[in-house]
């Protein structure tokens, strides 16, 4: 599985932000079922949206008053990862 038209993340409104395409519903949710999975792992849990074969994903670190942390940049980093 690979998602199309990949950007790196960008910093936007005090959040890493990435949105992801993907071939069907099927491909982009078990993309979110992985990230899921990672972000338990680490404790650090996404705000995302999935419409049919879009995912988008803002991170920020709620505890740190919504800013961008090294927690984030290491989500990210794992997320990349999982395509």
């Amino acid at each position: 599985m690979a998602a199309q038209n990949q950007s790196e993340w960008e910093e936007i409104n005090n959040s890493l932000y990435k949105s992801f395409l993907f071939k069907d519903f099927s491909e982009a949710f078990g993309f979110m079922t992985r990230v899921a999975l990672t972000a338990q792992q680490l404790d650090h849990h996404p705000t995302w949206t999935n419409t049919w074969n879009k995912v988008e994903i803002w991170l920020s670190t709620h505890s740190a008053g919504n800013i961008v942390t090294d927690k984030d940049r290491e989500l990210a980093s794992k997320i990349d990862l999982l395509l």
